[in-house]
């Protein structure tokens, strides 16, 4: 793989200890064409579809964006479905951009890099980073596709998320001699069909479901009402990992309407601890031993104080808080057995690793992210983990990431 100059900052010694990555937190930007040129005729009218126009406003409702095209400057991309239009924005696609350059503002296609969008490009941004096999999440439909949940005609729905899975198997990773893992949505609105999408990717090779933290959130039936019981059966009986990304709940934590975005943007991680607590009490795991959850982006130093917590609850509250109703063992067994948790920038929870579980975490790089690491995600990994044993490194760097989606690559 290619190679950069190092900073000055990383010991060269800890960087030559830093296998290629297997990365399973990144993002794809959606070609323009990727529903226009896959959904029937009669739906192509009012079905995803790129339209040019100056940017425009841009207002957060409720953790939607609510936006209005403006009438002079020039042509941005925006996505366009049934009566939403959303363009797209500079943070989303920020690879090689400098941090005080990036804005929430409308950009073109060609205002970014080819990599964002384009699979033989991703895969040679990949080896300018060191990453060997890279994950990606959805950018347009949101983190699992709950842009299609709020479309008014279900029909165009349901074609719209098979259409995304078909480009992310077949086009998207298709020629990438499986150095592009696919991720695939399902249709939120109903259990049975998420369940035959499951099925019907797990059986061309697909490991990976893109899910929210927070279904309720979205209006939809919450992790203890049993209502997703069949959906988790089906990914456990596929090995088909739930892939939830922070803020896939659309709502995130905020503390009053005049604070800056820095503060909703700092406690975003409010929303995995919740949603981790939800799958340690609801009994989901407990039914469901060989689910396998992946949590991304969400950081991993708060995770131990969760699991303190969650135990002591489970013990001093069993009398009233029905602790064990559906939890028979403390709710850090189903952890530690379970769920796996990404991380690209956690000093912190690297030094008490041995309580967030050495086989439960991976590394990521958020490209193209403002947040992410590229394209030096191998020296952020030498500076965060690179002092550790080479067999703990290997682990977090590509070894748990392959076992957790039954990859054929070397563990190093």
């Amino acid at each position: 793989m290619a190679e950069r100059t190092a900073r000055p900052d990383v010991p060269a010694e800890r960087l030559a200890r830093i296998p290629p990555l297997v990365d399973v937190d990144a993002h794809v930007v959606e070609p323009p064409d990727l529903w226009s040129s896959r959904l029937p005729a009669r739906h192509r009218d009012a079905g995803p579809r790129v339209e040019h126009a100056p940017a425009g406003e841009v207002r957060l409702v409720d953790g939607r964006y609510v936006e209005t095209p403006g009438t002079e400057g020039p042509d941005v991309a925006w996505w366009v479905y049934e009566d939403t239009r959303n363009q797209i924005k500079r943070y989303i696609a920020a690879a090689g951009v400098p941090a005080d350059e990036v804005t929430n503002e409308g950009i073109g296609y060609a205002d970014m890099r080819p990599g964002c969008w384009r699979p033989s490009e991703r895969l040679a941004d990949m080896d300018l980073n060191g990453v060997q096999a890279q994950m990606c999440f959805p950018n347009y439909p949101r983190f699992c596709g709950q842009i299609f949940l709020w479309g008014k005609d279900r029909e165009l729905a349901l074609l719209s998320v098979r259409a995304y899975n078909d480009w992310m198997v077949e086009e998207w990773c298709g020629s990438g001699g499986g150095r592009l893992i696919p991720l695939c949505i399902v249709p939120l609105w109903d259990v049975d069909l998420a369940v035959a999408e499951v099925r019907r990717n797990a059986a061309r090779g697909v490991r990976a479901v893109a899910f929210s933290e927070l279904p309720a959130y979205l209006g939809l039936p919450g992790l203890h009402t049993g209502y997703w019981d069949p959906f988790f059966a089906a990914c456990e009986e596929t090995g088909t990992v739930l892939s939830m990304h922070i803020g896939s709940g659309t709502k995130t934590p905020q503390t009053s309407p005049d604070a800056p975005p820095a503060v909703g943007a700092t406690i975003i991680f409010g929303n995995s601890v919740a949603s981790m607590t939800d799958f340690l009490f609801s009994g989901v795991l407990h039914r469901f031993p060989r689910l396998k959850l992946l949590y991304a982006e969400a950081q991993i130093g708060w995770i131990p104080y969760l699991l303190e917590r969650v135990d002591d609850v489970w013990e001093t509250h069993r009398g009233w808080a029905h602790t064990r109703d559906n939890c028979p063992e403390p709710p850090s067994t189903y952890y530690y057995r379970q769920i796996t948790s990404c991380f690209f920038r956690d000093a912190v929870g690297v030094e008490i690793l041995h309580k967030v579980g050495l086989e439960n975490v991976t590394f990521e790089t958020d490209y193209p992210h403002q947040d992410g690491t590229w394209p030096r995600s191998r020296e952020a990994a030498a500076l965060q983990f690179g002092h550790l044993d080479q067999e703990s490194i290997d682990k977090i760097a590509r070894g748990n990431a392959i076992r957790l989606l039954g990859l054929d690559l070397p563990g190093r």
